[in-house]
């Protein structure tokens, strides 16, 4: 675990304020977004915004986080994080040189805007992991007069570019791709970061804790996400509930959160991806798909299994189609000699079960399996401490092996491991669910024995959803 918490804040620390739930959000989905239209007058010169985010997609232009009108915070093309204010006919930028792309990280975020202040580079404070920003790549706030109003604060009754905008930029189409929890916007206050936050007294890592303050103002809000038949309710206290969700329902809430950090698969697919042969993810980071290239190409996720037994679930997305579903050791992504090669190809500890032939491949060759056809549940019980990984369709496990029981099941290495899939067919696409959140329809809603995961088919004995809390268990 020290590996994963030494750079940054992987949800691994236990706070005493465990955020439960975050909110998927996707700029494909169609302007993804939740808003608030209906506030009253609020100031325009002092607010703040705080919250916790994961980053599932890399490389988007103009990734609205949140804003009003032209006065927005968002991810730039560079990953950089850029505030924007406009005043009615200038806009000030203040872009940080820090770039943003530890896809297994959850970034703690606050800008807080306070142009009554006499000092021109205090009238805008940006805080990442506690840290306040002072190194920027491109700014021109402190070219803002002092008592400058911007965006935030109007009415929503002064026109639809005022409305309060989570996840997305007002005329749509530049939306934010991840996960955000623990939401609060603040009018009518400047908060430095330790509001919301502080260094664990072990670690030094910085970790979420509740906002105590009053400084909510007229339109100020707290979301949690917590209900997710309300996802936009506002549990400050103040009532301001969001009266618009676009594109987002229920299956949008997500267990991944900064107290309990779930595994996702890389964002860019993995060292082994080019040009064509890229694949990319979306939905929180479980829907994958490949480029037009006819080459295998693998991806794995963005935690390893050191020890401990662990579980997860993929979905067949087409019958006969090229893809596996498996394994590969820690040390397997540190070198290109692979390739265009598929999992299992050679003796390098790699194995996986194969969509299209129905059998598992290791060691250069293929035996056992089962056949499957589109919208079979393909799920994996890996026993990192017995070296040992079991394949399940439709909770039935292949080759008469039994996770419990140790018996059957594929000889792994004895060494880390990552979650993998490979695939050969152009254009192919598929989902993954590994507890968190998943694109799949899940009828079930099994859990592993902490209560943590998603899952359709019910866990075996002793085994979890491979998350921080469990890592820090188990790991």
């Amino acid at each position: 675990m020290e590996v994963l918490q030494r750079t940054a804040n992987r949800g691994s620390i236990s706070t005493g304020y465990d955020i439960d739930n975050s909110l998927k959000f996707e700029r494909s989905g169609g302007g993804e977004h939740v808003r608030t239209s209906d506030q009253a007058v609020g100031n325009k010169k002092t607010w703040t915004f705080s919250a916790w985010l994961k980053r599932t997609q890399l490389g988007q232009d103009y990734s609205c986080v949140f804003g009003s009108g032209y006065t927005n915070i968002q991810f730039m093309d560079n990953d950089k994080l850029r505030v924007v204010l406009y005043d009615g006919s200038n806009s000030r930028y203040a872009d940080t040189d820090q770039v943003f792309r530890d896809t297994a990280a959850w970034y703690h975020i606050v800008i807080a805007l306070d142009s009554t202040q006499g000092t021109a580079s205090d009238r805008v404070k940006i805080y990442i992991n506690g840290v306040r920003v002072t190194s920027f790549s491109n700014t021109t706030y402190t070219n803002m007069s002092q008592n400058d109003e911007f965006g935030l604060g109007y009415a929503g009754s002064d026109g639809s570019e005022r409305w309060l905008r989570l996840g997305d930029f007002f005329a749509g189409s530049e939306g934010f791709s991840g996960y955000m929890s623990d939401v609060y916007y603040l009018n009518g206050t400047a908060e430095d970061a330790d509001a919301f936050g502080e260094f664990d007294g072990d670690s030094g890592i910085w970790i979420p804790k509740k906002y105590t303050g009053s400084g909510f103002g007229t339109q100020g809000f707290k979301y949690e996400f917590k209900d997710s038949s309300a996802l936009g309710t506002d549990t400050s206290g103040e009532g301001h509930d969001a009266n618009g969700l676009n594109n987002i329902t229920a299956a949008d809430q997500a267990t991944d959160t900064p107290t309990n950090n779930f595994q996702t698969f890389l964002s860019d697919g993995s060292l082994f991806n080019t040009g064509a042969n890229n694949i990319t993810y979306s939905e929180g980071g479980t829907k994958f798909a490949k480029g037009n290239a006819t080459a295998w190409t693998i991806s794995y996720t963005n935690m390893a299994m050191p020890n401990g037994k662990w579980y997860m679930e993929f979905e067949n997305h087409g019958t006969g189609k090229n893809t596996q579903y498996g394994l590969i050791p820690v040390a397997f992504p540190t070198s290109r000699a692979y390739l265009d090669t598929y999992i299992g190809a050679t003796t390098d500890g790699t194995v996986a079960y194969n969509l299209a032939s129905g059998s598992f491949n290791q060691n250069g060759g293929g035996s056992g399996g089962v056949s499957s056809v589109t919208g079979d549940i393909i799920g994996i019980a890996v026993d990192i401490d017995n070296n040992r990984a079991y394949w399940h369709k439709n909770g039935t496990y292949m080759d008469s092996s039994d996770p419990v029981a140790g018996s059957g099941g594929k000889v792994l290495s004895d060494e880390p491991y990552f979650f993998a899939l490979a695939t050969y067919n152009p254009n192919n696409n598929g989902k993954t669910n590994t507890g968190g959140y998943t694109a799949i329809s899940i009828s079930s809603g099994a859990s592993d024995e902490n209560g943590y995961g998603t899952f359709e088919y019910a866990l075996p004995s002793g085994y979890y959803a491979l998350c921080t809390k469990n890592l820090a268990e188990f790991g």
